[in-house]
């Protein structure tokens, strides 16, 4: 388990330092997740395989254990009828089968001993490749977010904002300096006698409103008297 014990520390170890190394934690995450599928497929042939030879030995004992019964019978009937020598070579034969059944009845709890062992590690590592692909799926979301943000920041920092904010001052100030050049122009461009001209109409208004109000004042206190208009009431 040496190598999933590598691919496991990989995919605990921290994402930043992933990103701030030369590798991808993207693909070091996607190839983890591949060999520990990998692990996976081999260690299950391995469950089956030892399954497999657990079933042959199984087999194999209880042929013997049949082989040895079926001398033990025959050499029954040679002592039955008489044949001692016979029936000693029968005990002779059960007891090379019943021994070699008792040995791989041995062998059975070993291979059953393997059996347990390998299933646990298979249902250990399908456990672990679960909550791997879980957590494979949360840093490379990390990855991605932290990768755009430094790629962001970067643009940030390539921006020259002092230079901007610069440029549209001088451009306010180069706005306001044409329009004080375009009043100063219309200014100087009226004519003396233009002004001259100006000055009388102007002059004119005011002598004409000063007319209007004094029609309407002084002819009231300036009217002729009527005749016999002082005499007394009585």
């Amino acid at each position: 388990m040496g190598l999933f014990d590598r691919i496991w520390r990989i995919i605990r170890a921290n994402i930043n330092s992933l990103i701030g190394a030369a590798e991808d934690p993207e693909k070091i995450l996607e190839q983890a997740t591949i060999d520990m599928q990998e692990d996976l497929v081999q260690l299950r042939q391995a469950v089956a395989g030892a399954i497999a030879a657990q079933k042959r030995t199984e087999r194999q004992c209880s042929q013997a254990e049949s082989t040895a019964a079926e001398w033990y019978q025959r050499a029954q009937l040679a002592l039955q009828k008489g044949e001692e020598k016979l029936a000693r070579e029968a005990l002779t034969r059960k007891k090379s089968y019943q021994e070699t059944a008792t040995a791989m009845k041995g062998q059975l709890a070993q291979q059953n001993a393997v059996v347990t062992q390998l299933k646990e590690n298979m249902r250990a590592l399908e456990s672990k490749i679960s909550e791997a692909k879980a957590k494979k799926d949360m840093y490379i979301a990390r990855a991605r977010s932290a990768a755009a943000s430094e790629r962001l920041q970067e643009m940030m920092g390539n921006l020259n904002t002092g230079s901007a904010l610069n440029a549209f001052e001088r451009m306010e100030e180069k706005v306001m300096q044409l329009e004080a050049r375009s009043e100063a122009i219309a200014e100087l461009g009226t004519s003396d006698l233009e002004k001259q001209f100006l000055s009388l109409e102007a002059g004119n208004d005011v002598d004409a409103e000063l007319a209007a109000m004094k029609a309407q004042i002084l002819p009231s206190k300036n009217a002729p008297k009527l005749p016999g208009s002082d005499a007394p009431t009585s």
